[in-house]
């Protein structure tokens, strides 16, 4: 049985414990053995700076909320040929933030969605990696030149882990702007037509035992050009 943690962000401050909001925290240590084989899977797989970096931060915010690991590994390119024997001894996998469509394309190469097909442990995604676990993939465009950009392919085929399509750090995405647009009314409002997006905070997150989803604080329902608040911090929404 899988656990999933999808998560917008699960940080705290820098250099800090992980964000405790929502019964995160207490949460995924129920879902953990005492001592879990991590393996930390990257957003890019040639930029050994951002990967051990994030690496690096997860790792001792986890440390730090008191999580003892028996090993932990990444994953990127300059091991993608181990990627089965890696993800079969995890209990463990974190799928770590970046760019959408750059890790979506990593993840083809090593073909996750099969090797992780009978992983029974506890996923936890952070930003990109949370939306690259959908069944389809909504690749929200991030940087400047992909909302004017005719050939930017916005719908992308995930790891299937759910249905949701999750739209992560909504504080800051929902005010911004990029290429002249604004990103929620201009753009992910026309491409909501017929669609559902879960937009989720920093704090927030999706959580599924196998048997049911749901959303854990502040998340906001996008769909049909419209956008509906789901529920607040504190509170949970089943799916």
């Amino acid at each position: 049985m899988r656990h999933l943690f999808l998560t917008s962000s699960p940080f705290g401050e820098p250099g800090k414990p992980l964000n405790e909001s929502n019964d995160f925290v207490s949460r995924l240590r129920e879902c953990l053995p005492e001592r879990p084989r991590a393996l930390m899977i990257t957003s890019d797989p040639d930029d050994m700076v951002l990967t051990e970096g994030f690496s690096d931060a997860i790792r001792y915010s986890m440390e730090m909320s008191g999580f003892v690991f028996g090993d932990y590994y990444i994953l990127d390119g300059r091991n993608r040929e181990q990627a089965k024997e890696l993800v079969s001894a995890s209990d463990l996998i974190i799928l770590g933030g970046g760019h959408v469509p750059t890790q979506n394309r990593f993840f083809t190469e090593i073909g996750l969605k099969e090797l992780m097909k009978d992983f029974g442990g506890t996923v936890l995604g952070v930003s990109a990696g949370s939306m690259n676990s959908a069944d389809v993939v909504y690749a929200q465009p991030e940087l400047a030149g992909e909302a004017l950009d005719p050939d930017y392919e916005k719908f992308l085929c995930g790891l299937g882990f759910t249905r949701i399509m999750l739209l992560p750090h909504f504080q800051y995405t929902r005010d911004r702007l990029l290429d002249g647009k604004r990103i929620l009314e201009d753009i992910t409002y026309p491409d909501s037509m017929g669609r559902e997006f879960v937009a989720i905070v920093d704090g927030s997150y999706l959580f599924s035992d196998g048997y049911t989803e749901k959303i854990c604080g502040e998340a906001y329902l996008v769909k049909n050009g419209c956008l509906k608040k789901l529920c607040g911090d504190g509170e949970e929404y089943v799916i």
